[in-house]
């Protein structure tokens, strides 16, 4: 692959040393094949990045750490490159370190990793679980800056999260569902990819409690453990339709709606109401085709801007504005689809 890269700058994009990056350059061998696509995957980032490098300004190196299915992190990383220029005059460098399922441990091994090489900050979606959060105290100890990006680590040394408030999110849902319900009997599946996501938990807690006080008698069926990703989503919503055939509504929390709604079509069942969340490509299409109902949408961009200046804000580089406020839910309808929703990316 040819560039205009020094070998030291391609070394501190991948985080790796210039001497691996130079046999891999020159297919020296010795080498894992994961190493060479991280030196291929640094050389892309900075293709997208290099108009960023040479503006004068102070630069930040900050690492985006996410286990999430492939369609957030890439909506991630489009958002972050997108909004780079509205940080001017700084210069934002970005790692992404992106695992779609992967062992606590694994995580934890990477946080570690960045405590040990340096960081000027680090943007997190991770499960809340003690072991990240011990991970996320040696970052800090280290002089790291930790923003959480849509699900919290609450219990953590993080210096803010940066998301919706996601029990009013879960409420907004009930809401919505009971409302277009109505008095038309039936269960509702609340679908969510994995438990130990703080925000999906919060969603689930705000959601639970709305529907007792406005539907007591209509029973919550839980499908979960699907990491979001859509062929498990596809059987765990399969079995649990054979199972329950009063199910007639759906609050997606985590994602995978496509899958869901071919678990419907499989079985010849009909979804009256599904409130889902966010505006990727996915859910766009769904709800011009009136397939969802609602989303409950929040700006990325913005969301990830304010995790930078978060960052930048710890170093010094910008003044102190207040606590951080929770970001704006939008009830996004097929009537009031933002014009240019096909480029809108989503907040998982």
């Amino acid at each position: 692959m040819r560039h205009p890269y020094p070998i030291r700058e391609i070394a501190r994009q991948a985080g790796l040393s210039t001497a691996t990056v130079d046999r891999v350059l020159n297919r020296r061998g010795n080498v894992r094949e994961s190493t060479i696509r991280e030196v291929y995957e640094a050389i892309k980032d900075l293709d997208r990045q290099q108009t960023q490098v040479r503006i004068a300004g102070r630069t930040f190196m900050i690492d985006i750490v996410m286990q999430t299915p492939e369609r957030f992190s890439t909506a991630v990383r489009e958002a972050l490159e997108a909004e780079l220029p509205s940080l001017h005059p700084a210069v934002v460098r970005s790692r992404f370190h992106f695992r779609e399922t992967c062992p606590s441990a694994e995580l934890v091994g990477t946080l570690d990793k960045i405590a040990k090489r340096g960081s000027q900050g680090v943007i997190l979606k991770a499960p809340d679980l003690p072991e990240i959060a011990a991970a996320v105290g040696r970052l800090v100890a280290a002089g790291i800056p930790v923003v959480t990006l849509v699900t919290d680590l609450p219990h953590s040394p993080r210096l803010a999260y940066i998301g919706i408030d996601n029990r009013a999110a879960g409420a907004t849902a009930a809401y919505l569902l009971q409302q277009w319900l109505g008095n038309r009997p039936g269960n509702v599946l609340a679908t969510i990819s994995r438990g130990s996501f703080r925000g999906e938990e919060e969603r689930e807690m705000g959601f639970r409690s709305a529907m007792r006080v406005a539907d007591p008698g209509r029973a919550l069926v839980e499908v979960t453990d699907s990491d979001g990703l859509d062929a498990t989503q596809r059987a765990l919503v399969h079995e649990a339709l054979k199972k329950d055939e009063d199910i007639v509504a759906v609050y997606s929390m985590g994602g995978g709606n496509l899958a869901t709604l071919d678990a419907f079509d499989d079985l010849g069942r009909s979804c009256a109401v599904f409130v889902a969340h966010d505006l990727d490509h996915d859910n766009t299409r769904l709800l011009r085709e009136r397939r969802l109902s609602a989303v409950l949408h929040h700006d990325l961009r913005q969301d990830v801007r304010r995790a930078c200046q978060t960052v930048m804000r710890a170093h010094g580089a910008l003044p102190d504005d207040g606590p951080t406020l929770p970001s704006a839910i939008q009830v996004v309808t097929p009537f009031n689809l933002p014009p240019d929703v096909s480029s809108v990316p989503f907040a998982g």
